[in-house]
């Protein structure tokens, strides 16, 4: 292990790095695309309920690998069918495309959830003090319903960071990526594997143990 680290530590921070950028870019377009189908999916129009009902359970309904290569492969031929050649997704914009659409639905879930739990007496009284829908939505229910997501949200992160390891099957150089080809290098895969594991293991823990104190703050706020 310690001659691995040696002459591959760079690669696997590098690689680790390349990981969380990821991770973030797809939690942040999730973010957006969980909001609007989960207002979609509170909405009093039966229209956008149908809508965020059937990207949810769709999305849901595919496994993240199946829409990884759905996206690096298929759309670019689907463009080629088109007539346009030569067009080709980098493996960081495909990679956080999939990601984003697969989290965004279990966000949207995240989302509606802290919404309903929400008293509708407070849409209630917003609304007998003349605000619109969108205005009490925005001012009165979101920013009370972020505070109860906060702690699911980073439990959605974790997720999230997890299944980037999917994406090494496109060529993007993840942490998990780097460790196929330090172990086709090395051909010393019980070392290669142990310290890709503890790297994901130092991370994740300590995302979980942050989610465990801000969701402690919350309750305390609360009391």
């Amino acid at each position: 292990m310690i001659s691995i680290l040696q002459s591959y530590s760079v690669m696997l921070l590098r690689s680790l790095g390349y990981t969380m950028i990821l991770t973030l870019l797809a939690l942040v377009f999730a973010m957006i695309i969980g909001l609007i189908f989960a207002l979609c999916n509170v909405s009093h129009n039966k229209v956008l309920n149908v809508v965020g009902t059937v990207y949810v359970d769709a999305i849901r309904g595919v496994p993240l690998i199946v829409l990884a290569y759905f996206i690096y492969f298929g759309i670019p031929q689907a463009i080629k069918m088109m007539g346009i050649a030569g067009f080709k997704l980098p493996a960081l914009q495909a990679g956080t495309i999939a990601l984003s659409m697969n989290c965004g639905a279990y966000m949207a879930e995240i989302f509606r959830a802290g919404i309903q739990s929400i008293d509708k007496g407070q849409m209630e009284a917003a609304r007998s003090l003349g605000l619109t829908y969108g205005t009490s939505m925005k001012n009165v229910i979101l920013p009370q319903a972020f505070r109860v997501m906060v702690p699911s949200v980073i439990n959605q992160f974790i997720i999230t960071l997890k299944d980037t390891s999917i994406l090494a099957i496109i060529g993007y150089p993840e942490l998990t990526n780097m460790g196929k080809t330090i172990s086709g290098n090395t051909f010393k895969s019980l070392e290669t594997w142990a310290i890709v594991g503890i790297m994901y293991m130092i991370v994740i823990v300590s995302l979980s143990k942050l989610a465990k104190i801000v969701e402690r703050k919350l309750k305390v706020e609360e009391r």
